[in-house]
């Protein structure tokens, strides 16, 4: 079926681009990017063409990257809810048994998904038209530039349908396609900043090599999508609402969750088959040994595969090799923390709003509190280990590489950091869920605050320093570094023996005022969370909601 007569995709189409948010998101990034060619725009009365300012340069660069990273954040928010939210609203069967083929519909949703972000692309050219004036950046190479992106947008939101086909919530679909996806974008950037001073290189590896692998995927992907949903295994949804997780596992491929045994137990512990002990939180216990799991392992072992698969070469070269670098290694444990912890929080009380069963809680002799700790607890517990996964790999690398050994401030910040962060994270994202109605603007809301926290602060002093704008405006775009835990980790001291130099050049000795500052700064946001939580939960206790 064409695309024009293609039900599916004209309405999506007119539910998402129809809604008050299309247009502010829009407005906003307008208005972001014109900002950024305010700042940027030289305040010499004559320009000098003749001339390619690194500069200038440097600051389409940063254009292109910024537009790429913001890319892979928002394509799987739209489509990694394109198959689930059908499963979540209970009408996946109804859209399996209309006339339209399976590929008419896979590619319905793609289309739609991607057709707001591919307008957000397209908004940009006349800004990015106007740093061509100002050199360093041929013509050729923004077009290459565009095209990389359109390829990119294609190969994250095929990523997100093909991930969400596999899911029955949302949230699992969007955290297995970012961790997906995130290899991907460190790809792309690395290679992007690899091939700055061959600008030809650059040219012909965007126009005829990332468009061949990325056009191969999404073939491969879309043609899976559309087998599965021909011959789905996941029809009757409500009535294979929670799944055997013993059958699961022997019909698991790869990694085999086992729950009687460390440590799996930490995270997945078996089902309970005695009764609970008096005076025993219920809310607990029935989301460790039940509710997480309802919809089996297979979020858990896909997000357990591919962390480790990344964090074996990451340990291999930042931790032995390019030691100066260690701090990256801590930064990618956060990261993964920042993607999958949320999903273990965000729902714990919108998903009682979502199956309209919080009144029916809040009716019991439970208090609020106990109730909250005990969805809390369950939650935290379980992406703190799924974390811990990741730092023991750091641990092995410190204790293996003597260079460490006269570094414990910097080996103290790499724990304490990622260790902090966690908490956080945790206590942003039940704050987001009481507050929320739906598990999918609760995670995107705590994502979002997550990223203006800990992303955007590094991001203005590099935008600062590229633009070279005065000593003083950047001294207090660093002073709001402190709400970013990377820029702590990179605030840590490091020896001689570590920077791999001469000792008789200088260390590097830190800023502990920076280190400082997060940890007090993170206290704050625990504060202010907590007094949010204390207020929504007096209100539960009075049953307002």
């Amino acid at each position: 079926m064409g695309l024009k007569q293609n039900p599916v995709l004209q309405r999506e189409l007119l539910v998402n681009l129809r809604t008050s948010r299309a247009f502010v998101l829009l407005a906003v990034y307008q208005i972001l990017l014109a900002t950024v060619t305010l700042i940027a725009w030289p305040s010499d009365e004559r320009l000098d063409l003749t001339q390619n300012p690194p500069s200038a340069r440097r600051l389409v660069d940063l254009f292109f990257l910024g537009q790429y990273v913001i890319a892979s954040l928002i394509a799987p928010s739209f489509a990694a809810g394109t198959i689930s939210g059908e499963k979540e609203r209970q009408t996946y069967e109804m859209l399996l048994a209309s006339p339209l083929r399976p590929g008419a519909i896979v590619i319905g949703k793609l289309v739609a998904a991607l057709t707001h972000l591919g307008l957000l692309i397209v908004a940009s050219l006349p800004i990015i038209v106007l740093f061509l004036p100002l050199g360093g950046v041929s013509v050729y190479e923004v077009a290459a530039a565009y095209l990389g992106l359109f390829v990119s947008v294609i190969l994250f939101g095929a990523i997100g349908v093909f991930c969400s086909s596999y899911f029955s919530r949302t949230s699992n679909s969007l955290v297995v396609s970012y961790l997906v996806i995130l290899p991907l974008v460190i790809g792309g950037v690395l290679l992007w900043q690899a091939l700055a001073f061959d600008g030809l290189l650059r040219l012909k590896v965007i126009i005829f090599v990332v468009p061949a692998f990325a056009i191969a995927a999404v073939i491969l992907m879309t043609a899976a999508t559309s087998s599965r949903m021909l011959y789905p295994p996941d029809v009757g949804s409500e009535g294979k609402e929670v799944i055997d997780l013993e059958q699961e596992a022997a019909e698991a491929v790869g990694l085999i969750i086992q729950p009687d045994q460390f440590p799996d137990r930490l995270f997945a512990p078996p089902r309970r088959d005695t009764l609970m002990e008096d005076g025993a939180n219920p809310v607990y216990d029935k989301e460790i040994h039940g509710e997480i799991f309802s919809q089996g392992t297979l979020m858990l072992r896909l997000v357990i595969q591919i962390s480790i698969l990344l964090a074996i070469p990451l340990m291999g070269v930042l931790l032995f090799w390019l030691t100066p670098h260690s701090p990256w290694f801590a930064v990618y444990v956060i990261v993964f923390n920042l993607l999958v912890g949320p999903v273990f929080l965000a729902g714990a009380m919108t998903s009682e709003r979502e199956r309209q069963t919080l009144d029916l809680l809040l009716t019991t002799t439970l208090s609020p509190w106990k109730i909250f700790w005990g969805k809390f607890v369950v939650g935290f517990r379980v992406a703190f280990v799924l974390t811990s996964f990741l730092v023991w790999p750091m641990l092995l690398g410190l204790l293996l590489n003597p260079d460490f050994y006269s570094n414990w401030a910097l080996v103290a910040g790499l724990f304490a950091i990622p260790i902090m962060v966690s908490v956080v994270n945790a206590v942003i994202a039940i704050t987001a869920s009481l507050y929320q109605r739906r598990t999918v603007m609760a995670l995107m809301t705590t994502y979002v605050v997550l990223l203006a926290l800990y992303v955007v602060p590094p991001g203005l002093s590099i935008l600062c320093r590229t633009l070279e704008l005065p000593q003083a405006t950047i001294g207090y775009v660093d002073a709001l570094g402190v709400t970013s835990p990377f820029r702590a980790l990179f605030s840590l001291p490091m020896d001689t023996n570590l920077l791999r130099v001469d000792a008789s050049e200088p260390a590097f000795d830190g800023q502990p005022w920076v280190v400082v500052g997060y940890f007090a700064f993170s206290l704050v946001i625990l504060a202010i969370c907590s007094a949010m939580i204390s207020t929504k939960l007096k209100r539960l206790g009075g049953h307002l909601e």
